[in-house]
């Protein structure tokens, strides 16, 4: 790496954080300026923002350990991992059986997180992959996904400000009053459905992954064009809603 990118205050808290790690609960301010060479001023400053970022806890007798922040951000990038393999193992053969692709997103914001797909050989094949990002409003994926939130929280989402929301095709939702009346429906019957409103010529079907809370932390989705979808639709539902329970916790 070239060192005019490097930062040297976050390769100091990585040095911390790895030192923390190896003596939880044994190691004071001196106890790490003397071990990694950081003056007792640069360790204090260092210390104190790792502390309010929540990466390290400090405890009674002035050490530290890792703190809670730390854990719940490695908490999620296994899952994160554990999910995208999951995914692949379980989606692989549904794939087979319904011999279309199918993905794996999730939201971010107001947006779909594109994370991993399982494509099946057909004709046409999706333009969105791992990566890509589309509006959750115009999709199966997001919509299912946005079920999950309060109406408060939507609302913080999209603002009347928004209004009206962008367009993929002349059948996206464009209206919060709109989305809302949508997403009761998906409450109730557990997946959601994009009509063509993401693309022309398809449609899609998506249930919600959840955590061992129920909460709802991604969702898998399989579309197809329209000849397909009118020959697959209910199977097309089943399949997508059993891999989400299998993904789920």
């Amino acid at each position: 790496m070239d060192d005019k990118y490097r930062v040297p205050a976050i390769e100091r808290a990585h040095l911390i954080l790895k030192e923390i790690s190896l003596q939880p609960g044994q190691l004071k301010l001196i106890d790490l300026s003397r071990s990694l060479s950081i003056n007792k001023s640069s360790m204090y400053s260092l210390l104190l923002t790792l502390e309010n970022l929540g990466w390290i806890e400090k405890e009674a007798g002035e050490t530290y350990r890792l703190g809670r922040e730390l854990s719940r951000l490695g908490h999620a990038a296994i899952q994160h991992r554990d999910l995208n393999e999951s995914f692949h193992k379980e989606a692989s053969l549904t794939k087979l059986k319904l011999g279309e692709s199918l993905q794996l997103a999730r939201l971010d914001g107001n947006e779909v997180l594109y994370l991993a797909k399982e494509e099946a050989p057909t004709p046409v094949r999706l333009a969105s992959g791992p990566g890509m990002r589309l509006p959750a409003h115009a999709t199966a994926l997001g919509k299912v996904m946005l079920a999950d939130l309060s109406d408060e929280e939507l609302e913080v989402l999209f603002g009347a400000n928004q209004e009206p929301f962008s367009q993929l095709t002349v059948h996206s939702i464009t209206s919060l009053q709109a989305l809302k009346k949508n997403l009761e429906q998906i409450r109730t019957q557990g997946f959601a459905l994009d009509l063509e409103e993401a693309v022309i010529g398809f449609s899609c079907a998506a249930a919600p992954i959840r955590n061992s809370e129920g909460k709802v932390i991604a969702a898998v989705s399989c579309s197809m064009m329209l000849p397909q979808w009118e020959q697959k639709k209910q199977i097309c539902i089943e399949e997508v809603c059993k891999l989400a329970h299998q993904l789920s916790e």
